[in-house]
């Protein structure tokens, strides 16, 4: 494996996208009077804090609505996110806010199957989701975040939502207990007040909202690091299998990530305890180069292939805010939560909540309501789902399962595990986690999530007090 000069990441997440830059859509630019008095132009129906996956979808969803919302979004796009395996439900979303044609268009590669590499070097039968799946949606994609989420975010503003890219959110704006606006800062260092009855929280892991109310809790047995670049000239299959997702196992229930991307790119990463992949010391490309050698099949493509740019790391990424909606506030996507990538439900989680985000907060415009309570439903339908994946996930790491053991005793699940697989994930799945459960330890739901009503702020004061 050779290793060549690092490629600049401008170049390296852009490259692929210079054919479809700037929409020519003007941001909202002139949001106070010259005497520094709020200005109509100030006030919205909605303010999203994040241009993401979720931040874009929910003001995709509002845009249309005919409602006037405005994206605060800290990065110029196109910008670089990791997370580039979609999964197929990622269709139905993408589908319902008119992106879909676009996405077909460009330059990424087709995603038809998911496959798995014993540490030997052994391959499985890769898994065709059109075997389980009789629709379009069976074929996903591999793509480049910046490029994708640019796409999410031209169409939000082709609807009508405006944007201040490199506009910080600084504080959230109280009116007693409620909340109506956001302080941002523009990169002309100003600082503009912006108020609506509603602000969605879409700024992603930086965690805005949750992290200034202390609402973060992590998942304690889902505390892993992630350590991950890219590389140009990796093999990969041919036909059908040439997108596929590779899970490459590593000991002690690591693995690798290893994903096909556009312009003979493959994204590359590890997942693991730090307790396995620091035991010999924190030097993160000596511990990379020596797991590279302990999976046969991921050694063997990267043979041919040039590393292209840095490491990244992240850690304790596993987490739940404590709440999901406050007085005039709901979160989404990762400022909500973020699940163990394992099984890519990260930007399917994001545009599933940016779109039920954007549903409800449409009703509490309609309704006048911008009560926390008002967006239980939004909470308990988007737990839910989150729940099926993280009891899989849990499962996935338990050294007693596996999913041989499963189908061998309960072969009519395979059907319903797929479907967790997929995204599928707003349906029933107690049958199938009551069988999971006679091979590995499944977690009870989380209790915290809900919107931070009267009541549960009562409980926690009591919970506070001293005896």
């Amino acid at each position: 494996m050779r290793q060549v000069e690092k490629v600049a990441p401008s170049q390296v997440y852009t490259e692929q996208v210079a054919a479809n830059q700037s929409t020519g859509l003007t941001p909202a630019n002139h949001l106070m009077n010259t005497n520094g008095q709020n200005s109509d132009a100030a006030h919205f129906d909605a303010i999203v804090i994040g241009a993401g996956p979720a931040g874009s979808t929910a003001a995709a969803v509002l845009a249309e609505k005919g409602r006037r919302v405005v994206i605060l979004e800290k990065q110029k796009f196109p910008r670089y996110s990791v997370g580039e395996s979609l999964i197929p439900y990622c269709y139905f979303p993408l589908e319902r806010i008119g992106v879909l044609e676009k996405i077909r268009q460009a330059a990424f590669v087709k995603k038809y199957s998911v496959q798995f590499a014993g540490v030997d070097g052994r391959i499985s039968q890769p898994f065709y989701f059109f075997q389980h799946l009789e629709h379009e949606a069976s074929q996903t994609w591999q793509v480049w975040r910046s490029e994708f989420d640019k796409i999410l975010l031209d169409n939000a503003l082709e609807k009508g939502a405006q944007v201040l890219e490199e506009t910080v959110a600084k504080k959230l704006i109280r009116d007693g207990d409620q909340y109506v606006g956001v302080e941002a800062r523009g990169k002309d260092g100003v600082s503009r007040s912006l108020y609506a009855p509603i602000t969605i929280d879409c700024s992603g892991r930086d965690g805005f909202a949750l992290k200034r109310n202390d609402w973060l809790v992590r998942d304690p047995k889902l505390n892993k690091i992630s350590i991950w670049t890219y590389y140009r000239g990796g093999l990969r299959d041919k036909g059908h299998d040439e997108g596929a997702t590779t899970v490459a196992y590593l000991p002690e229930k690591g693995w690798f990530w290893y994903l096909p991307l556009a312009g003979d790119v493959v994204s590359v990463g590890i997942t693991a305890e730090a307790d396995y992949l620091y035991r010999g010391g924190k030097d993160v490309p000596a511990i990379f180069e020596r797991e590279i050698h302990v999976n046969k099949w991921i050694e063997e493509h990267l043979v041919p292939a040039e590393r292209i740019n840095d490491f990244r790391v992240t850690g304790e990424y596993s987490y739940r805010s404590r709440h999901c909606a406050a007085g005039g506030l709901v979160l989404a996507g990762d400022a909500f939560a973020f699940l163990d990538p394992v099984f890519s439900s990260g930007v399917l989680l994001a545009l599933r909540g940016g779109e039920m985000a954007g549903d409800a907060v449409d009703a509490a415009l309609t309704a006048g309501d911008f009560s926390a309570e008002r967006f239980r439903g939004y909470s308990e339908q988007l737990c839910s789902g989150m729940e099926a994946m993280r009891k899989l996930v849990y499962a996935f790491y338990d050294d007693a399962f596996s999913f041989g053991k499963l189908f061998r005793k309960y072969p009519d699940l395979r059907s319903d595990t797929t479907d967790c697989l997929i995204g599928n994930l707003f349906r029933d799945f107690d049958p199938l986690f009551k069988a999971v459960a006679e091979f590995a330890d499944v977690p009870k739901p989380v209790p915290h999530g809900a919107p931070l009503t009267t009541a549960s702020k009562e409980m926690t004061e009591d919970k506070a007090a001293p005896a």
